[in-house]
């Protein structure tokens, strides 16, 4: 969860209908949903909830109203969006190690690996040498001056939810 409005949004076109509203991330192809929850459930920020089709699995969401952009979230989600980002980087790095070990070119001129922000020609070219990873721990161990990947990705990721218009997307659908 990115962000919990129990009263609804102050800005809402419904002004004589406050509605409880809560924004959501997607953990697998994060994507940005706008939820109404079940009255009365508990539900904070950071919480993770089930909204598939199955609705004896569903404890906290009624139902997803829309997937939305990054502009229509609430000044706290679009805060909350890179420390979620970092934490599901964490908890999937087997899936992430395996895009540093797989990534290729997009051009004859151009990597994917060069998509992620900060990352530069140099840093690239000493991860494509020292392929492959085990871990993120693994790739600092063994590519100099390059700690955190997982930022490297959260920002690309981050990078991608808020531009709608790119024209590589590697993360996000």
């Amino acid at each position: 969860m990115l962000d919990v409005l129990p009263e609804g949004r102050s800005d809402g076109k419904r002004r004589f209908r406050r509605e409880a509203v809560i924004y959501g991330l997607g953990v697998e192809e994060f994507k940005i949903f706008e939820m109404a929850p079940i009255p009365g459930a508990p539900i904070n920020i950071g919480d993770r909830v089930f909204i598939g089709k199955d609705a004896g699995e569903r404890t906290q969401i009624e139902r997803v109203r829309a997937r939305v952009n990054y502009t229509d979230l609430t000044h706290t989600a679009q805060t909350e969006l890179g420390f979620l980002l970092e934490e599901l980087i964490g908890e999937q790095e087997e899936k992430f190690i395996q895009f540093y070990n797989y990534a290729g070119p997009i051009s004859r001129r151009y990597h994917s690996l060069e998509l992620l922000p900060g990352l530069g020609k140099k840093t690239m070219e000493a991860i494509v040498a020292h392929r492959p990873f085990t871990s993120f721990s693994d790739m600092e161990a063994k590519v100099s001056n390059f700690r955190q990947p997982g930022k490297y990705i959260a920002s690309r990721i981050e990078h991608e939810i808020r531009e709608q218009d790119q024209k590589y997307r590697l993360f996000v659908r």
